[in-house]
């Protein structure tokens, strides 16, 4: 299988994007991290539907958290040895995040939105030097290409992941790569429970599901994409 031997730590996974990828990616042989950091009982869920077809574990971290991030790495690699493939998933829309809207609650966006990848990021790549060896897949938004006023740092904020996104594609080439995915509105986290009049505003557009979304982070990871770095692939409808 296309993975097998391959150690996947993938942020947020306990639901949506992020648990579809861990899926994916077990059933093409990975051995799976899934990190969360509230949900342990959908974490488990993941966990057991990864366990059909490979092995993995779950880990609570808050990867806002730059010394729990650090423990969570160096937990990882003494029980795996390695990590091969990160996908940075965490982020989501915070309510109230409008071009008028408060500074804390900007701040919060930012913070949810860009810190988790910066941190994550840096520990992991730590390895990958050290290794000679790894991918990183990020996770933008459609909103990183166009700007969004009612949802202003979120997209400020996943405009900033395709620039951390480019900065890590030059550090870790030769021997590894980064690059990002920007989902459409996708049926999960915010969209699953939107007034229904924002998903008709949507029109002939149909929410996509998270499975399309992980389809396109793992073919990043693959020996296919081996010659692609530093690129942003949009998934919209």
């Amino acid at each position: 299988m296309e993975f097998t031997n391959k150690v996947v730590l993938i942020t947020g996974a306990s639901s949506g994007i992020g648990a579809a990828t861990a899926i994916l990616f077990a059933k093409q042989g990975a051995t799976v991290i899934i990190n969360y950091l509230k949900s342990e009982s959908l974490a488990t869920d993941v966990l057991e539907e990864v366990k059909k077809y490979s092995d993995g574990m779950i880990i609570q971290c808050d990867v806002t958290n730059e010394k729990q991030v650090q423990h969570m790495i160096e937990s990882i690699i003494q029980i795996y040895s390695k990590i091969n493939i990160l996908v940075n998933n965490v982020g989501g829309y915070i309510e109230g995040d409008e071009w008028d809207g408060e500074a804390t609650t900007w701040q919060k966006s930012l913070t949810l939105n860009v810190l988790p990848t910066l941190i994550v990021s840096k520990y992991v790549a730590k390895e990958f030097i050290q290794s000679n060896t790894g991918v990183i897949v990020n996770i933008a938004s459609r909103f990183a290409h166009s700007g969004d006023a009612e949802t202003i740092t979120y997209a400020a904020s996943k405009a900033a992941i395709l620039s951390i996104t480019q900065a890590y594609s030059k550090l870790l080439s030769p021997f590894g790569r980064a690059n990002s995915v920007s989902p459409g509105a996708t049926d999960a986290g915010y969209w699953k429970t939107a007034p229904k009049e924002e998903v008709e505003a949507l029109g002939s557009k149909k929410l996509i599901s998270p499975e399309v979304i992980a389809e396109a982070i793992v073919t990043l990871c693959s020996e296919q994409s081996a010659m692609i770095n530093g690129q942003d692939i949009l998934v919209n409808n």
